[in-house]
C-alpha cells in the first residue's frame, strides 16, 4: 500500500461568494457629501435596523437592494424583518426609492434606483437633491456594453488545463506569404451594343423596408389586425397607408397613441378597413408641435424623478411622499389618522346620537 505523503503548505481560504449586483438601470446609488465612515453610524438606530444599515452601507455602487436578496444575505433576519428595517431607515433619513422615465427610441422605460446616505437627511434635503439634475443623471445613467455572460476563470485555476503554446518557428524560417489573386479581366463590349432595356415592373406593391426591417408605422399597420380582427389590412393596405401613418409618427405621437385613435369606437361591422383607416389618419392628423427647443428650466428638459413608497411601492412626487412612504402607509405606522377631529366635530356627532337615541324612545 503506498503511503501518501500530505502536503506541508496550508490549505487555500475558502472566498465568500460575491455580493449579487442588480440589473443596469437598478441597485444601489449613495448619495453625495456624506460623513466618512465612523465607529458610531447608527448609534442611535435599534439592533435590527443598525445591523441592516451597516450591511447596506457596506455595500458596492449598483448592488441589488430587493428585499428578498438583502434577506438572503443576512442570516439573522427574514425579508419581512428586512423589510419593517428599511421602512424604518428611510423614515430616519437614510434610504429613498426613486424611479425615473428614460426614452429608449419610440419607448419610454422606468429605472429604478435606492439612494443611500450614510448621513441621515431630512425631507428638505432629500427633495432638494432630488429636483437637481445630478440626481437625473445619476438615476438615468446605464451601462452601454451589457454584462459578460461567461465568467473569467478563478486565479487558482491550474495551469496544467490551459492548452499548451504553439511551438514557435525558428528565427531563419519566415512564414509563406499568400498567394496573390490575379486581377480579373472584364471584357469590352462592342460599340454598337446597346444595354437590355429594363424588365417592366409587375411584381405586387411590397413595403418599403430597411435593413433593420419594416419602419415602425407599417409595423403598426399590419399589428392592427391582431388586435382587432374588424381592422384586419393586407401588405398592400400597409404600404398605401404607411406614408400617413409615418407623418403621425414624425409629429412626435407614439405608437400607443396611434394605435388607441384608430381602434377607438369601431362600428360593429367594417366592410372596408383600408378606407375608414384611410378616413381616420386623414381626420385626425395631430397638430404639429413647434421645433424650437425647450428652455432648461421647463419640465420636458429634463425627466422628473418620482419617489416610490418604501413600504408599498406607490410613486409620487418628493414632497408628496415626506419620509419616503405614502399617506396610507404613513398613517398605518403612526397609528392614528393624521387629521384627528375637532372638539366641535365631536361635539356635534355626540348631539346627533343622542337626537336619535331621544327619536327610537318616542316610538
Amino acid at each position: 500500500m503506498a503511503t501518501q505523503h500530505p502536503s506541508s503548505a496550508p490549505p487555500a481560504p475558502a472566498r465568500s461568494a460575491p455580493y449579487p449586483m442588480a440589473k443596469p438601470g437598478y441597485g444601489k446609488r449613495t448619495a453625495p457629501d456624506q460623513h466618512p465612515r465612523a465607529p458610531h453610524d447608527f448609534a442611535l438606530l435599534p439592533t435590527r435596523e443598525r445591523y441592516v444599515a451597516g450591511f447596506v452601507d457596506h455595500l458596492p455602487e449598483g448592488a441589488a437592494m430587493s428585499v428578498k436578496q438583502l434577506a438572503k444575505q443576512l442570516p439573522l433576519y427574514g425579508q419581512q424583518a428586512v423589510s419593517t428595517a428599511l421602512t424604518a431607515l428611510s423614515v430616519a433619513g437614510h434610504l429613498r426609492r426613486v424611479r425615473c422615465s428614460v426614452d429608449a427610441g419610440d419607448e419610454t422605460r422606468w429605472v429604478f434606483r435606492t439612494f443611500w446616505s450614510r448621513t441621515a437627511r431630512d425631507n428638505e434635503w432629500w427633495n432638494t437633491y432630488l429636483a437637481t439634475e445630478k440626481a437625473t443623471q445619476t438615476v438615468s445613467s446605464t451601462p452601454d456594453t451589457p454584462a459578460p455572460t461567461t465568467a473569467s476563470p478563478p486565479p487558482w485555476a491550474s495551469a496544467e488545463k490551459a492548452p499548451p503554446p504553439a511551438p514557435e518557428a525558428p528565427a531563419t524560417e519566415q512564414a509563406p506569404e499568400p498567394p496573390a489573386i490575379p486581377h480579373q479581366r472584364i471584357p469590352a463590349r462592342a460599340p454598337d451594343a446597346q444595354p437590355a432595356p429594363p424588365a417592366p415592373n409587375t411584381a405586387p406593391a411590397t413595403p418599403r423596408t430597411s435593413e433593420a426591417g419594416p419602419s415602425p408605422a407599417y409595423l403598426a399597420l399590419a399589428r392592427l389586425g391582431r388586435d382587432d380582427h374588424r381592422l384586419t389590412l393586407s401588405a398592400a393596405d400597409c404600404t398605401a397607408l404607411e406614408p400617413q401613418a409615418a407623418q403621425w409618427l414624425a409629429r412626435g405621437v407614439t405608437i400607443d397613441y396611434l394605435t388607441s385613435a384608430l381602434t377607438a369606437g369601431l362600428p360593429a361591422q367594417v366592410d372596408s378597413p383600408v378606407g375608414l383607416l384611410r378616413r381616420r389618419l386623414t381626420d385626425k392628423m395631430p397638430p404639429r408641435l413647434p421645433t424650437g427647443s425647450p428652455s432648461p428650466g421647463s419640465p420636458a428638459s429634463a425627466h422628473r424623478i418620482l419617489v416610490e413608497c418604501t413600504d408599498c411601492g406607490r410613486p409620487g412626487p418628493p414632497e408628496a411622499l415626506p419620509d419616503g412612504l405614502c399617506r396610507p402607509c404613513r398613517t398605518a405606522r403612526s397609528g392614528a389618522a393624521e387629521n384627528p377631529p375637532s372638539p366641535a366635530e365631536i361635539a356635534d356627532v355626540k348631539a346627533h346620537m343622542t337626537n336619535l337615541r331621544g327619536l327610537l324612545k318616542s316610538v
